[in-house]
């Protein structure tokens, strides 16, 4: 079988998840349609011990109520429970959800909509069916195919998410603005400790955890992946915490830093969009000089 029959195969295949999927998804039988969601509320709040792995999560006692039957629940997120919680106050409310009269197997989510429509896989699979055939019009027809056919669609996308991209960007800078300062503290450093497999290399994460109390009189708990100069002994160390009033999940150490980081990843954002809309509308050229031949 030629390459030509492979690229049938192909995108036959993964035409075929496509379609399946999307079928599903009209059906409301994917796995994220079935799931109820419920919104529950963080009654306690756990103090992180010392050098344990961040990858457990703020302990937290959360109670929700299943919409099917009524029936109350409080529960702990203990062992795999979905997302982990890394910021936490009594009171929050979370997202809670779990199968169909199963809600002892719950998972927690910071997320509180209602959820995706398991589009994830189909969408991806219809990608794969467009870069097969991309592939195989630069093979048939030369190089200029590839830069039109990878960078155009690229290129369209940015533009097209640009503008509410910088909308986005200006409403971050202007809440850093107005982000309250109060007093914190360093409670906890956690750490994991990983081992490569394959060259026997260990690398080690640090997750500083911060508390501190809003101006409404919130005690708020919460990992702090940045800003810290020296995460490793940090323990115990009074800072500062700019936090939005709205949420206090939406935290900085650093206000300026983080102005500068968010101004300068727009700009590596529009620099990307401008070097792929470049090479497609060569590619574009391309293609035309040679229909025109």
């Amino acid at each position: 079988m030629g390459w030509h029959g492979y690229l049938v195969l192909w995108c036959g295949v993964f035409g075929a998840v496509a379609l399946i999927g999307y079928g599903r998804s009209l059906a409301g039988m994917t796995r994220e349609q079935r799931v109820v969601r419920a919104k529950g509320r963080i009654e306690r709040v756990g103090e992180p011990r010392h050098g344990s792995s961040p990858n457990d999560g703020i302990a937290v006692v959360v109670s929700f109520q299943d919409p099917a039957t009524g029936q109350e629940f409080t529960v702990t997120n203990d062992g795999e429970r979905g997302e982990r919680i890394s910021a936490a106050w009594k009171g929050r409310e979370i997202g809670v959800h779990y199968p169909r009269g199963r809600p002892h197997a719950f998972g927690f989510t910071s997320d509180l909509s209602a959820g995706g429509r398991g589009l994830g896989l189909p969408t991806f699979a219809v990608f794969l069916v467009y870069a097969g055939l991309v592939v195989a019009a630069a093979i048939d027809r030369g190089w200029p195919w590839a830069l039109l056919g990878f960078c155009g669609p690229w290129a369209l996308s940015g533009m097209y998410h640009l503008p509410g991209n910088i909308r986005d960007r200006n409403r971050r800078l202007d809440g850093l603005a107005a982000m309250a300062a109060v007093p914190g503290r360093v409670v906890a450093v956690l750490k994991n400790v990983s081992v490569d497999a394959d060259d026997g290399h260990t690398s080690t994460r640090l997750v500083p955890v911060v508390a501190f109390t809003t101006l409404d009189g919130t005690s708020v708990t919460a990992y702090c992946e940045s800003g810290l100069r020296d995460p490793a002994g940090s323990r115990g160390l009074d800072i500062t915490v700019h936090y939005a009033p709205d949420d206090p999940a939406v935290f900085v150490l650093d206000v300026e830093s983080e102005r500068r980081s968010w101004k300068r990843d727009m700009a590596v954002n529009v620099v990307g969009l401008l070097v792929v809309a470049a090479a497609a509308v060569v590619g574009a050229a391309a293609v035309a000089g040679v229909a025109e031949l």
